[in-house]
Formats: C-alpha cells, sequence, structure tokens
C-alpha cells in the first residue's frame, strides 16, 4: 500500500520503510523552534541539548515585553542561547512571529520534520514539511534527545479543481473547507491537484496555519514550481532538499474536490470556524468596532498590500479601529519601503510592530465587552482576543480593510448587499 506525504515524511525520519494509519513511530527532529512564552513560565536551563544547530528561538508573542514576566523570558532566553550555542536567535529588532520567521529563514524545509510550542506550527505544512505544535514539556524533551513520537493518523486529501479567483484569498477558501466539511479531529489534511498552481505561496501558509482551527494534527502540501521558487528565493536550494510526494496508491481516510472557481470571499461568524463559516453574500450586515489585518495567518507582505489597495485614499470608518501588526519586522520594513504602511495609516489605521499581541489578546489591541471585531487572525472562539463578552467575526484582509472602511462587514468586491 502507498503512502501519503505525512506517511513518507515520517517514515523517512523514523528510519523505516513503510508506516500505516496507527502506527507510533519514533523520529529524528530536524528543526525546533522555541518561542518566548516558553521562558517566561517556569523556564529550567537544560544541562546540554541534542544539537544546537537543529533548535531556532524566536521572541515573538510579547514583543517588546508587556510584562515584568515577559521581560525575564527574554533574559532566560537569551542566556539559553548564549549557552547553548544557538546561532538562530532571533531577538527583538530581528524578531517576528514564529511561523513568518520560520519560513523567511527556511527554518522548515520539504521532507523534514518540524516542531514549536505554538499550536500554528503546521502552518510550515505549506513547505511540505511535517510541522506540529506540540507541548513545552515534548519539546523540552526533544531538545535534550534530538527525537519524539506520533502516532500515524488517517489522511483527508483536499484536491483543489478549477482557478482561484483574485478576489479569493487563502483565508476564503479555508473557511469553505472549514464550514462545508467541520473538525478533522486526529486526521491530517493533505492539499493537492492541478487547481494548486493559481493558489501562491502565501495563501497556501494561511490554509496550512489555519488547519489548527479545525483539529488536524498535520497540514501539508506538495513541492511544485511555485514552491520551488519561494524557496530557493529564502536560500534553499533544490538539492538541499528531499520532497515527499503521496504515492498513486495512498490511502485516505476522504478524497474531497474543491472548485476554487466556485468561490467567494467568506466570513466565519463568532465562536468556531467548524461549520460556522458561511459566503459573505450572506452574511448579516454586522456593525464593526476593531478590524484587526495580521497574525501568522495574515500579517504576511502580500496580505498587506491587498489592505492597502484596498484603504488607499479613503479612510476607516468613524468609531472603527483598524489595526494592523505585521508579521515580522522584515515584513514590516518590505511593506514600509512599498508604501503599505502609508496607506494604511493615512486611511486612519494603526501599524503596531510585529508581534502576536491582539490576535491571542494579550496586547495592543484587546476588545472591551459588547464589542465586534472583524479579524484576518487565526482564531474566533469566546474570548480570544479579550473580553468573553465579545465578539469575533473572521474574514480574509481584503474583507477586513473594506468592512474597517464602511463600519460592517462588507463584500471586498463592492458588489450590492
Amino acid at each position: 500500500m502507498g503512502m501519503t506525504m505525512l506517511e513518507k515524511i515520517l517514515a523517512r525520519r523514523a528510519g523505516l520503510e513503510q508506516v500505516a494509519v496507527g502506527d507510533t513511530v519514533v523520529c529524528e527532529v530536524d528543526m525546533t523552534v522555541l518561542i518566548d512564552l516558553q521562558f517566561a513560565m517556569g523556564w529550567v536551563q537544560p544541562l546540554r541539548i541534542a544539537d544546537p544547530d537543529k533548535v531556532a528561538v524566536v521572541m515573538d508573542h510579547a514583543v517588546p515585553a508587556p510584562h515584568l514576566h515577559d521581560a525575564l523570558g527574554g533574559t532566560h532566553a537569551r542566556a539559553f542561547a548564549r549557552a547553548c550555542g544557538i546561532e538562530r536567535f532571533y531577538d527583538v529588532g530581528r524578531h517576528g512571529i514564529c511561523h513568518q520567521v520560520i519560513a523567511e529563514n527556511t527554518l522548515a524545509r520539504p521532507g523534514e520534520i518540524l516542531a514549536c510550542t505554538d499550536s500554528h506550527t503546521c502552518a510550515a505544512g505549506a513547505y511540505n514539511t511535517a510541522a506540529r505544535g506540540l507541548g513545552p514539556a515534548e519539546v523540552y524533551a526533544i531538545l535534550c534527545t534530538g527525537t519524539t513520537w506520533f502516532q500515524v493518523a488517517p489522511t483527508l486529501r483536499y484536491e483543489f479543481v478549477g482557478s482561484k479567483p483574485a478576489a479569493v484569498s487563502g483565508k476564503d477558501v479555508f473557511l469553505h473547507i472549514a464550514g462545508t466539511y467541520g473538525d478533522a479531529t486526529n486526521h491530517n489534511l493533505e492539499y493537492g491537484g492541478l487547481g494548486l498552481a493559481s493558489i501562491p505561496m502565501n495563501d497556501r501558509r494561511t490554509i496550512a496555519t489555519q488547519g489548527a482551527e479545525i483539529s488536524a494534527d498535520f497540514s501539508t502540501f506538495p513541492v511544485d514550481d511555485l514552491a520551488r521558487d519561494f524557496l530557493a528565493g529564502h536560500g534553499a536550494a533544490p538539492d538541499t532538499y528531499t520532497p515527499a510526494d503521496p504515492d498513486p496508491d495512498a490511502a485516505y481516510a476522504a478524497v474531497r474536490t474543491v472548485d476554487l472557481s466556485a468561490l467567494e470571499p467568506y466570513v466565519a461568524r463568532p465562536g468556531t470556524v467548524s461549520r460556522n463559516a458561511l459566503p459573505v453574500s450572506r452574511i448579516e450586515r454586522r456593525p464593526v468596532d476593531q478590524c484587526f489585518i495580521g497574525s501568522c495567518a495574515n500579517g504576511q507582505l502580500e496580505d498587506l498590500r491587498i489592505a492597502a489597495d484596498v484603504v488607499r485614499g479613503r479612510q476607516v470608518a468613524p468609531g472603527v479601529r483598524l489595526l494592523v501588526t505585521p508579521a515580522s519586522q522584515r515584513v514590516y520594513q518590505d511593506a514600509l519601503r512599498a508604501g503599505y504602511l502609508q496607506d494604511l495609516a493615512d486611511a486612519g489605521a494603526v501599524i503596531t510592530n510585529s508581534t502576536c499581541g491582539a490576535c491571542f489578546g494579550y496586547h495592543m489591541g484587546l476588545l472591551a465587552p459588547g464589542e465586534v471585531c472583524l479579524t484576518s487572525s487565526t482564531r474566533n472562539f469566546t474570548g480570544r482576543m479579550g473580553s468573553p463578552e465579545a465578539e469575533i467575526y473572521m474574514a480574509s484582509p481584503a474583507t477586513v480593510a473594506a468592512s474597517a472602511l464602511t463600519g460592517h462587514v462588507t463584500d471586498p468586491r463592492g458588489e450590492p448587499r
């Protein structure tokens, strides 16, 4: 029996010829990423680590430190990097949301395994990496041993056909999948098909990132020409990695076809994305207090370009706060040079430094009781961005930007509602 992308990666890194659903395998981990929060919460310095070249530290969630314990976590992180010889240390000024930093520095490579304590580590599946968020204790064990274990889950295959319309983003593709099929608990997600060529790399990462919101174990994309060009542009030549392609006779729990050409912008209602997302044309005209563009899912340079194109020469509606958080310091710099941040600021947006901040309700944009937020970030569950009495809708950067201009949930295509 053939293997899926994910099964091939796990088999290789476990030194096995074959793995099957239900198997428990012990695998070599190619890259382990630690984030600032791990150092702020009961950090204990290991006496030694298995391989400092396979470890990176990224300051991302609480940057610059908003509380004393976060500042102390930074002290611990810097001490750890010095003591253990960690060269891949992304301190304030080189920082960013870890999944963006991972992409920019090709810490995730095709056919390899990446672990991190953040739940959206599946983002790196856009690069054909078996990437998964693990608990702090598991990641600590990987630091010391260089290995971890996984149980092989069944895989759901999404076959893309048709061509993605220009007004549809990766967020919309994901919300269509989540709204139509619901949760994927204890399953892996695999994406492919001829339509994949119309989905750019930034959108692939959005789709892969959001797999965590439907409880998938892994989200994995193949390596095609777009992926090879992206990887080469970030320093990973094709002869430095070995992609994992599915076998023709791979076994799937289900194969689901998504006609990209039939999609339109989507919005998820508050609480969850699972079976709770609808085309924007079917969503109620809901007034909004805050609009947020950012996070590991949608703070990429292309997301900021799209938002800037929407608001250029216009003004955010009275009573609406538009917050924009670039996904990394590098994205901030590139967007600044391109003029995107100027366009957004001129329209009335507040541009923050790169951090997870408002996305996880920690700093720089919490919601008050009774407020409504439309976000392009990763989660819309109750209490995620502040008060549990606030409501969070989720949509693409284009929809969020368009809604900030009107003051209510709005179709970015400008069609009558």
